[in-house]
């Protein structure tokens, strides 16, 4: 199935408004309980196309295309869509602060108890997560620029006043998530003798080599990265002495929260104490990674979204975002004949988890790390192939199996428990069920970085199975249709019925959006077929000269459009030949079979005579 982000973004779009919004108002439609989390994610599925894609723009209601607002004609009209979006998000603003008036994350019916029979209290409920604070910073960024390019094209009182009160809701919870993040981050130090020393030992050694050996190419490998972080000490980095010491193993990276004892920042109001333990975890990793890139894109820096205070935070963010990146790339690519990526599936050295939700996830860091690189080399060619291994293994490309155990990947999913979350009152998990969706949102990107002809095909082709496996999965009636999820109808030993995930729906509008970007890129340049097309054209340019003098005696009209033709589709090809060599070749081989038909009639005529 050949992804068509337009057609499919504007399905996606047609359904979410159908199902969010009655006769232009908003309906939270709350049924299990609030969580900031899907809420975001569910105002995202509508201004993360309208921010970051040029053709879906809302911001500028008289740009607004026809097929758009035929998508959208439960908003409102062209004039209504945008005043109804601030009073939606607004509503977000609102319902997601305490009563000190500071922002807040909760996590809501995300969060899982460790024994089913025990509800969920409120308390714990409101507990902050990652997710929340990274999803924060992008709707926050979406609707920043958002409303600094619309309140230009109104000028209602009104709207204005509603425009400003937002504004400030926005910035400052763009500030509290920032703020969060940091309070989230943390460098895990333990001797090698420990469990969990033992246990990474193992992981980056595979059993190949003795504890010594692994130990002494840990201290050579991460030397550098090591000094950065004992650098960092003085920059807001809580981390202990003890990572001065080489022979210490350590992790980096964000636990589920905020962490205990997290110092405050600078003054800002409403910073809760943290209960999480100081445990890194890859998956919120991943997740605060794809929040924090988005304060460096180009849209947030060409518009100004941030003011001095948040650029500071940014900052600061982004040391933690590189220190991240380079210390997962290289675990997972750790050694030299095989990565302990390539090891199916990965075990988690915290918490003893072992999921191929994991493998994927330390991938979606890799493949951080490659775009931040701009790597095109071996690295990601065996990226590829640990990506068709997940969508096998995940039985997304390959057939199910009688009571296959790769279905519990999506559904119930993978459960993780989230350590010192006992402190609220009771353990606590957090379940992951996106991973079609999660290893769509990776391969695409690849795809998008590639510039490998054949390894790109195979990622486009693995993109395309994927999301025809996602696209069969939406809902085909009630409350959610046309929205996700509904696992038994890939997989019928599922008998599970539909349910609304918020999650899933907007990770695959996140894809779409990647493979829109992935479309406008120039197709990747075939230096052979670059040859062989300038070589053709240097052919035919030479035959067309030749011809000109002929052409030059004879009156024949015909022929002279056809010379001015010749010359006019040479010059086009010889214009395509660096970027889109293919096209060039296509170009010119019907100018040398014309000419050659040109040569012929000539001669004939000659012959005549």
């Amino acid at each position: 199935m050949q992804i068509k982000p337009r057609q499919h973004l504007l399905d996606i779009w047609r359904a979410v408004a159908r199902h969010s919004f009655d006769d232009g108002k908003f309906q939270w439609r709350d049924g299990d309980g609030l969580s900031s989390v899907a809420d975001a994610e569910r105002l995202l599925c509508l201004l993360y196309p309208a921010t970051e894609v040029p053709a879906f723009r809302l911001d500028q209601p008289d740009t607004t295309e026809r097929d758009m607002l035929r998508a959208l004609e439960s908003v409102g009209t062209r004039l209504e869509i945008p005043p109804n979006l601030i009073s939606a998000l607004t509503q977000f603003m609102r319902t997601h602060t305490g009563p000190d008036d500071s922002p807040t994350f909760a996590g809501g019916h995300y969060f899982k108890t460790a024994d089913p029979s025990v509800p969920l209290t409120h308390e714990q409920a409101q507990l902050g997560v990652v997710d929340s604070y990274s999803m924060s910073v992008t709707l926050c960024l979406a609707t920043l620029g958002f409303l600094k390019v619309y309140e230009t094209t109104t000028g209602r009182p009104e709207v204005h006043r509603a425009i400003a009160e937002l504004r400030e809701a926005t910035s400052t919870r763009l500030t509290a998530a920032m703020i969060s993040l940091l309070r989230s981050f943390t460098v895990n130090v333990f001797d090698a003798e420990s469990e969990q020393g033992r246990r990474l030992i193992d992981l980056l050694g595979q059993r190949r080599q003795s504890d010594r050996a692994v130990l002494q190419q840990f201290s050579r490998g991460f030397r550098q990265l090591r000094a950065t972080i004992i650098e960092s000490l003085t920059r807001g980095i809580e981390v202990d002495e003890s990572v001065r010491d080489e022979s210490q193993l350590f992790e980096c990276g964000w636990a589920w929260g905020i962490v205990r004892d997290a110092p405050k920042v600078t003054d800002f109001p409403g910073q809760p104490d943290g209960i999480a333990d100081r445990v890194p975890y890859v998956y919120f990793t991943v997740v605060a990674l794809d929040g924090i890139q988005d304060l460096f894109s180009e849209r947030t820096l060409t518009l100004g979204l941030l003011d001095a205070d948040q650029q500071r935070l940014a900052e600061a963010l982004r040391l933690r975002w590189e220190l991240s990146q380079q210390y997962w790339s290289t675990v997972a690519r750790f050694g030299g004949e095989r990565w302990p990526l390539e090891d199916l599936p990965w075990q988690t050295t915290g918490l003893r988890l072992e999921s191929e939700y994991f493998s994927l996830t330390v991938a979606a860091i890799l493949v951080h790390d490659l775009l931040r690189r701009r790597a095109t080399d071996d690295d990601l060619t065996r990226t590829v192939a640990i990506m068709e291994r997940l969508a096998d293994r995940g039985r997304i490309t390959s057939r199910m199996t009688f009571r296959d155990p790769a279905v519990g990947l999506h559904l119930p999913g993978v459960l993780m428990p989230l350590a010192g979350s006992e402190r609220s009152g009771g353990p606590l998990q957090w379940r992951m069920t996106d991973y079609s969706a999660q290893l769509l949102k990776r391969t695409v990107q690849l795809a998008a970085l590639s510039r490998n002809i054949d390894a790109q095909d195979r990622l486009l082709r693995l993109a395309e199975q994927i999301f025809e496996h996602l696209w069969k999965r939406r809902i085909e009636e009630g409350e959610g249709t046309g929205l996700w999820d509904d696992l038994s109808i890939v997989y019928p030993d599922v008998r599970n019925g539909p349910r609304m995930s918020w999650s899933i729906t907007e990770r695959v509008i996140e894809c779409l959006v990647a493979a829109r970007g992935l479309y406008e890129q120039q197709p990747i340049r075939s230096p052979e077929l670059a040859q062989l097309a300038r070589e053709m054209l240097n052919e035919a340019t030479h035959l067309f000269g030749k011809e000109q003098l002929q052409a030059a005696v004879g009156t024949d009209g015909s022929r002279s459009r056809a010379m001015r033709s010749i010359e006019s589709r040479l010059d086009h090809a010889r214009r395509l030949l660096d970027e889109r060599p293919a096209t060039a070749f296509a170009l010119a081989l019907p100018v040398l079979q014309e000419l050659d038909t040109l040569a012929q009639a000539r001669s004939a005529a000659a012959q005549e005579v």
